[in-house]
């Protein structure tokens, strides 16, 4: 059994940037990629890279383009020479076949995964909900992980113990709290990291899928807590397949097809200046 979290072994480092000012640098953007790309590397796969194998065949069609490294090393380029900006303020959904790169690059713009080769580049600070499970340990109780997950995000203890009552409250995860995530169900642990990643003020805002769990009185508040995040002209970013969810909650679409950025729609909504139009509900027909 894991003993108590010693929360000062915790206590987070501040991120390292590049030379220079890069809120300066980047001007109204917030995020910038340049020529990234990222690969998963298979050692020892028995997977040939031969555009001829019918099975390569078929996981190209699914995601990103398998290379050969050597004798024993098979990679799956996930992203391939992505450039994008971002900028304050702005709404994006990403969509794509599975395996087309969305999840991957999320992670790349949070810093979980560091690009093979170009550069990123993230004026402030993400919050992130990549999984129900993401950044959590599931021996320790959901205290314990609140204070983890906030100090991903880069939080000290201090800023910590003001936030963590609030953060309790939100989940409405009652007792549950001092017990291990493990005795989570998939709703449980879905409240778990939005409330944390919601809580605590941050600049961007990454989210992948997470609106297809939760009861519908939590996705109600969750709504609301979207609604307060984009009056304080936070930037999000969203991944589903739902193209009706992100059409009324983002102000354009990337596509993304093995790897690549292939289009940047905008979305046609009424203007928040509408009176019929005061704010933009985060939720949909997930049903649809």
């Amino acid at each position: 059994m894991t003993g108590p979290l010693d929360p000062s072994r915790l206590e987070a480092k501040p991120r390292r940037q590049a030379a220079g000012d890069p809120a300066r640098e980047m001007g109204a953007c917030v995020i910038r990629l340049e020529d990234v790309h990222f690969g998963y590397h298979l050692l020892g796969s028995r997977i040939s890279a031969d555009c001829d194998n019918p099975l390569a065949k078929s996981l190209g069609k699914l995601g990103g383009i398998l290379t050969r490294s050597g004798k024993r090393r098979v990679t799956v380029q996930a992203l391939r020479g992505v450039t994008l900006d971002i900028k304050r303020g702005e709404r994006i959904g990403i969509m794509g076949a599975n395996g087309a790169g969305k999840s991957t690059l999320l992670r790349v713009i949070a810093g979980i995964f560091p690009p093979e080769s170009g550069r990123v580049r993230v004026a402030g600070k993400i919050a992130a909900i990549l999984g129900q499970s993401h950044g959590m340990d599931p021996e320790l109780s959901g205290y314990e992980n609140i204070r983890i997950r906030a100090l991903f995000l880069g939080l000290s203890n201090d800023e910590i113990d003001e936030k963590i009552h609030e953060v309790a409250e939100f989940s409405e995860l009652g007792p549950y709290l001092d017990m291990p995530i493990r005795a989570y169900s998939p709703g449980m642990k879905m409240r778990l990291g939005f409330s944390v990643s919601t809580c605590f003020a941050a600049d961007v805002l990454l989210l992948d899928e997470w609106l297809q769990v939760g009861d519908q009185d939590f996705m109600d508040k969750a709504r609301q807590r979207m609604k307060e995040f984009y009056a304080a002209a936070g930037t999000v970013i969203l991944v589903s397949h739902n193209r009706r969810l992100i059409e009324q909650n983002c102000d354009s679409i990337i596509i993304m097809e093995h790897g690549l950025i292939i289009d940047r729609i905008e979305v046609d909504r009424p203007s928040s200046d509408d009176p019929g139009h005061a704010s933009i509900p985060f939720t949909a027909d997930l049903a649809d």
